[in-house]
């Protein structure tokens, strides 16, 4: 190529890296651009990260097939690491015959001539531009030389501009996902949603494959609470030991772990990271007030380039922010918890001290009055009054039971559950068997005080009337759903007549129609009776 034309090209080549505002583009751009004005017939730039690692390796001239026919891409070794550590440029006959040459990995293509520059964006080395294979010529010239010092000039420029328009771009949706997480708390919107709000935008602003929200549960152990992008559904409820994993290290110690390669790393849980086939990840700390309440987990899948400095500091700034939120979103909740609990206990005792004492006073007048009748047909009748008020009166201590708070103050479904069933034995000396599945209540936390409610009058018709020695009451995952089991083995009834009567099958229905889902009751005369609660999830 003329000198004139050469000149030429390179101010087409500036002009075009100046409009380039993706850095990928401006990458690729950079080494095409290489290539062409010294006739290199392969061309590569490896972008430096900590420790002058190579970090990410764009290549001209190779097919998708040699790439992944040579394997893992090079850190920086042999002649690319003389290029690295002298950040000056490099031109050679012949690469074999360099006494500071590694070699090349089997299946790589031969490349004898080389050529090297380093690329300077803001006063620091950003990564250095490789060409081998001089066509037309056995070595690169000097004017070759000269040439690639000018472009890589021109691109330290275009590699700032484009850093500076990356980086404006992530504060933009660093703001917008900030800005819509606060918007989702002051809306109301349940705490589930919002853990799963918050893990869809950090997977989002470093474009990853998954991303997992941990907090600890049962036994000490963390469960995964919300979950976004690849296996989301298959990894949400998911236990993770706090000994011996990278989401129970940083849970501990309160501070990020980034690996570039998770499955493979001895702390790491394998089931979870095995289904998301995570490479490189970083596990960042939830925190609020100095204390350490969870931990986010962010993967991209094995193979896919390592996260960056830059990546782990937008992750973090937007947990920290986050943790901030959710714990504003937390106090909202149990402000409006408080307030139910406050205005129920009023409305438990008014029913205690008014309703029910009225009750029991017409209830003692009829029996007093049943003592002075002399009709017997008249007294049974006023007897049968007096039991029905009983009946009733029991009835109202149930729901008063179930107004005042206690079963839900810990906010766990399953352990609402599992007291519900404990104290049903209790009182009725029924063997109870409560089986509940984590990723089912995880699923139906929302609708935790119309589900411990339906289970209650479920268990209290089966005190009252089944007449059993062993009840089921469980909690299961379906596909696409949870269910509520409520199973006996007493008398059982016959359904469609069973269902005309009083309000307590009635007020079941109506619950399970708040919540989306479907009721349906099995039983049969002396075969025991099945309720079943289906919620869509």
């Amino acid at each position: 190529m003329a000198g004139g034309e050469r000149n030429e090209v390179l101010l087409r080549a500036a002009l075009a890296l100046s409009s380039e505002l993706s850095l990928d583009e401006v990458l690729h751009r950079i080494v095409e651009l290489a290539a062409e004005l010294t006739g290199a017939r392969y061309g590569a730039l490896g972008v430096l990260g900590e420790g002058d690692r190579i970090v990410e390796f764009v290549t001209h001239g190779v097919s998708p097939q040699e790439r992944g026919a040579i394997g893992h891409p090079p850190t920086g070794r042999g002649i690319l690491g003389v290029l690295i550590d002298e950040a000056r440029p490099l031109r050679l006959p012949s690469i074999q015959d360099d006494p500071r040459s590694v070699g090349f990995p089997a299946n790589h293509p031969p490349m004898r001539s080389f050529l090297g520059a380093p690329v300077t964006a803001r006063g620091e080395v950003f990564g250095n531009v490789y060409l081998t294979e001089k066509q037309g010529a056995a070595a690169f010239t000097e004017e070759d030389e000269e040439t690639l010092v000018v472009l890589a000039a021109q691109a330290g420029v275009a590699v700032s501009n484009a850093r500076l328009y990356e980086e404006a771009e992530r504060r933009g949706r660093w703001l917008a996902s900030a800005h819509e997480v606060i918007t989702a708390i002051l809306s109301g919107t349940p705490g589930d949603r919002v853990l799963s709000l918050v893990a869809a935008r950090a997977r989002e602003l470093v474009v990853a494959s998954t991303s997992l929200i941990a907090l600890p549960g049962e036994g000490g152990d963390l469960t995964i609470v919300a979950a976004d992008g690849d296996h989301a559904e298959e990894l949400l409820g998911v236990r993770i030991p706090t000994e011996r994993s990278l989401s129970g290290d940083v849970l501990q110690s309160g501070n990020a772990i980034v690996v570039d390669d998770a499955t493979g790393d001895a702390r790491a849980h394998t089931a979870p990271l095995r289904l998301a086939r995570a490479g490189p990840a970083m596990f960042i700390p939830l925190r609020v007030r100095g204390t350490v309440f969870g931990t986010l987990s962010v993967l991209n899948t094995m193979g896919a380039a390592r996260f960056t400095g830059r990546d782990v500091s937008l992750v973090e700034s937007f947990a920290g922010q986050a943790s901030v939120s959710l714990e504003l979103s937390r106090a909202q909740e149990e402000l409006q918890r408080l307030s139910l609990m406050d205005d129920r206990e009023r409305i438990a005792r008014e029913l205690h001290d008014g309703v029910i004492q009225s009750l029991f006073a017409v209830g003692m007048g009829l029996q007093g009055t049943a003592l002075l009748v002399t009709d017997e047909t008249l007294a049974r009748r006023i007897e049968g009054a007096v039991e029905e008020l009983d009946r009733v009166i029991l009835d109202l201590r149930n729901y008063i039971f179930g107004l005042r708070p206690g079963i839900l103050a810990g906010g766990r479904l399953d352990v609402a559950l599992r007291r519900l069933g404990e104290e049903f034995e209790e009182k009725t000396g029924v063997v109870t068997v409560v089986d509940v599945d984590a990723r089912a209540a995880a699923d139906l936390a929302q609708h935790a005080e119309d589900l411990v409610q339906l289970a209650r009058e479920a268990l209290s018709n089966v005190g009252r009337h089944a007449g059993a020695t062993t009840v089921r009451l469980a909690l299961i995952r379906e596909e696409g759903a949870a269910v509520l089991l409520v199973d006996d083995d007493g008398s059982g009834f016959d359904v469609p007549s069973g269902e005309g009567h009083g309000n307590g099958l009635v007020n079941m229905r109506d619950r399970a129609a708040r919540m989306g889902g479907r009721l349906d009751i099995s039983s049969v005369p002396g075969d025991g009776t099945v309720l079943r609660l289906v919620v869509p999830c």
